[in-house]
């Protein structure tokens, strides 16, 4: 294992036209460099892993997924990226280096795994697919047809030996596209193996928007207010000299978002998932029941896109318990505040509602469906 794998995450992101730079824009749920990481980890050939980084871009990223990460800023281009990148890692005596472009998030433990075999007798093994489309070249403003049978698109992660790989790095001054350029333009031999039709790079924002899929889901839950009862929204206790009458905690709010998660994802309601009939569920904190709802959804590829919530009451006034609210959501959804809203409305004293003897609420959420 005395391997490690390197992710260049240095770049500028002008393509992406984001806010957020591309590394750090979340997709299937988590930020696009951390995809790498985790298929890293997981194949478990890599005794480090070092990220590259721009330095412009360091509030972005969070320091408790990168447990164990060697963290260093990239230089100017890809190429002086790279070196820094091997040239921090010198003192470890690794043997072989994985060298990925994190704006690549679906390549597959196989992958990993046939590069390695590969890299047993060679010095340079890169993952290309053939193209099916015609190809032209353009050079002085005239277009040449070139054979499209010898066109090969390559693909990261490339494997390579340590020292020579470095030896080669040091010697350039061209700016590079990738690593194995090195080899050919020092005539030395390179490995393709089958790269991935799903290892494609993300380089404009549609590239990972296209790939994501919008639902939608209604909820609604309505709980009798009564003395001597305790009162959650939003999995906070709010001060009240009345409570919910309920088989759990009796949140309606939180009710009413895991009926719309559940509406929004296909998957039933919260009765079915929850009966009030289950003694295990007697007295249980409603953010309990989120949390197994948010992990349900996680294995469908769905992620929480946005929530907004009515909450329907007379008293209390809930205006100065939203923001503690909205927190409590995000936490537990793993989401932005910012993709939360709460509001407080009355019945103007009508119904039961208006007499102060019921509380209602409604969410819509939406969600994301991936892949």
């Amino acid at each position: 294992m005395n391997n490690c794998f390197i992710i260049l995450a240095a770049g500028e992101s002008k393509r992406f036209k984001s806010k957020t730079p591309k590394p750090y824009y979340l997709y299937k749920g988590k930020p696009l460099f951390l995809h790498s990481i985790i298929k890293a980890r997981e194949s478990n050939y890599f005794k480090k892993i070092v990220l590259v980084i721009n330095k412009k871009h360091k509030k972005f990223f969070k320091k408790k997924d990168l447990k164990n990460i060697k963290i260093i800023t990239g230089g100017k281009n890809r190429s002086e990226s790279s070196l820094k990148a091997l040239k921090s890692i010198k003192n470890y005596k690794f043997s072989k280096v994985f060298i990925h472009d994190a704006a690549r998030p679906d390549f597959s433990l196989k992958l990993i795994s046939n590069l390695f075999k590969e890299l047993k007798e060679n010095k340079c093994v890169v993952p290309a697919l053939k193209t099916n489309n015609s190809v032209k070249f353009k050079e002085r403003n005239k277009f040449k047809n070139i054979d499209r049978n010898k066109v090969y698109l390559t693909q990261t992660p490339q494997a390579f030996d340590y020292k020579e790989l470095l030896n080669l790095q040091k010697k350039t001054t061209s700016k590079i596209t990738d690593d194995s350029n090195l080899f050919i333009e020092a005539n030395k031999k390179v490995k393709f193996i089958n790269g991935e039709i799903n290892n494609s790079k993300v380089t404009i924002k549609s590239d990972v928007v296209n790939k994501k899929k919008l639902k939608y889901g209604i909820g609604f839950d309505v709980h009798r207010l009564v003395p001597k009862k305790k009162l959650y929204l939003g999995g906070i206790k709010i001060p009240s000299s009345v409570g919910t009458l309920g088989h759990s905690d009796g949140d309606p709010l939180l009710h009413a978002v895991i009926d719309s998660i559940l509406g929004a994802c296909k998957m039933g309601d919260i009765g079915e998932k929850f009966s009030d009939k289950n003694k295990k569920y007697k007295n249980i904190r409603s953010t309990e029941l989120l949390e197994i709802i948010i992990e349900r959804i996680k294995l469908k590829n769905y992620i929480i896109n946005n929530i907004d919530v009515n909450i329907i009451v007379q008293k209390p006034k809930i205006s100065k318990f939203k923001k503690r609210m909205i927190q409590s959501i995000s936490k537990i959804c793993k989401i932005s505040p910012n993709k939360i809203n709460i509001k407080g409305k009355t019945t103007e004293k009508l119904g039961l509602i208006g007499k102060e003897k019921a509380i209602a609420c409604e969410a819509i959420t939406s969600v994301i469906k991936y892949g």
